[in-house]
């Protein structure tokens, strides 16, 4: 029989991944189908969960879609009422779907959920991707309860409450399946990186909530496909979140607020460049380029209706890097 929940784990070579932490997933997830979509692996993967793990379903994708296309992809195969979208890198806890369910199951306007998000080496603080739930500033640079840019906060039970949030990490990501496909999921050209933030701005401007509950906690490894250095994943990270806020944010703060921002992308282009090497400053202009080339199909891709106080703070780059805070 079906059960309401569908956790989903996106695979690409990632067998030392399933090895270390599906055993875990399979354990603590009793009132939940298991499914690992695979991105066309090259390494042992699949074979490895037929061996091994006979109760988790596979789907196999026909080519490495990313993670954004990946999940659409794989997931129109899944029909529970729920999903949590699963790194393959988090360790997870006891009853940790419990709650997430709980919230879900309460209030029909909440559309996605995360839990607590901790460092799985340094298990006493958050973790960079969701910490205790993402929010966003007036410029649309992401944070996060927990961690602002590269700071991270030591889990003392601050964050120990459930409310709403901007968006939830992709990390471990609970959403109603019938709201994932109302918005025909991620956007697939984004490929990896902010995907959920802009699926969740989409959510919210569709009159729904998101939410986070720090009753509920996992622990991630964080940068198993692309590590925190990566080129690809600074070109990634600024064309799509341009791409984002275009599509996104109410039309009389557009012009100027994309404006304003790639001023800032290409002082950020020189600070990476001296900082990190030339490649990094050169991925901070190809984003720009993509960002103009997606454009088109982005402006198609408006939505009727933006959320016109879109932030929880306000000029959070200076705040933190001139003001110290």
């Amino acid at each position: 029989m079906q059960k309401k929940l569908a956790v989903a784990i996106l695979n690409w070579n990632g067998k030392n991944w399933l090895e270390k932490f599906l055993p875990g997933v399979v354990q603590f997830s009793q009132n939940a189908d298991i499914y690992v979509i695979d991105n066309l692996s090259t390494d042992d993967s699949v074979e490895f969960l037929q061996k091994n793990f006979p109760t988790v379903y596979i789907i196999k994708n026909d080519k490495n879609y990313g993670f954004a296309g990946g999940y659409n992809e794989g997931l129109k195969a899944v029909k529970n009422e729920y999903y949590c979208l699963l790194n393959s890198d988090v360790e997870v806890t006891e009853n940790w779907t419990v709650p997430v369910l709980e919230l879900l199951e309460n209030n029909s306007s909440i559309s996605a959920v995360q839990p607590k998000i901790l460092s799985y080496h340094n298990k006493n603080y958050f973790e960079f991707a969701g910490a205790a739930g993402g929010l966003i500033d007036n410029l649309g640079y992401p944070y996060c309860r927990g961690r602002v840019f590269d700071d991270l906060e030591e889990d003392k039970g601050q964050y120990n409450d459930e409310t709403e949030i901007f968006w939830a990490s992709g990390c471990c990501f609970f959403i109603r399946s019938t709201d994932f496909w109302k918005q025909n999921g991620f956007d697939a050209r984004f490929f990896a990186h902010q995907e959920e933030i802009d699926l969740c701005w989409r959510l919210i401007n569709s009159g729904k909530k998101i939410y986070y509950t720090g009753k509920s906690k996992i622990y991630h490894v964080g940068g198993g496909t692309l590590n925190k250095q990566s080129v690809q994943k600074t070109y990634l990270n600024i064309r799509n979140n341009l791409s984002m806020m275009f599509k996104n944010l109410p039309f009389p703060q557009l012009i100027m607020l994309i404006f304003f921002r790639l001023c800032l992308d290409s002082v950020a282009g020189i600070y990476f460049g001296l900082k990190q090497g030339f490649p990094h400053l050169w991925a901070v202009i190809r984003a720009h380029f993509g960002f103009y080339t997606q454009l088109p199909g982005t402006w198609k891709l408006r939505q009727k209706y933006q959320k016109h106080q879109f932030y929880q703070s306000k000029w959070l780059i200076f705040k933190h890097f001139l003001g110290r805070r």
